[in-house]
């Protein structure tokens, strides 16, 4: 999974692993990303990534950011 390689990089708590996987997925779900080897996956990663870098911690939040920063929908 793109996000997981990407987070062992950086130094994160369980807990923000933890949300982040989660707006991770609720990201790919919303766009109908199925495939986690689509290129366009590790581009959602690195949003949602840099989403939670902003503070926020409810993973829907950070997920609707995620995909909005990418302008796909």
């Amino acid at each position: 999974m793109p996000i997981n390689r990407m987070l062992k990089t950086g130094k994160y708590t369980p807990e923000e692993i933890e949300i982040l996987n989660k707006a991770f997925d609720l990201a790919l779900r919303s766009m109908g990303l199925v495939d986690r080897n689509d290129p366009l996956c590790e581009m959602v990663a690195r949003k949602v990534i840099e989403a939670g870098a902003t503070g926020m911690s409810e993973p829907k939040e950070i997920a609707d950011t995620a995909v909005a920063r990418i302008g796909l929908r």
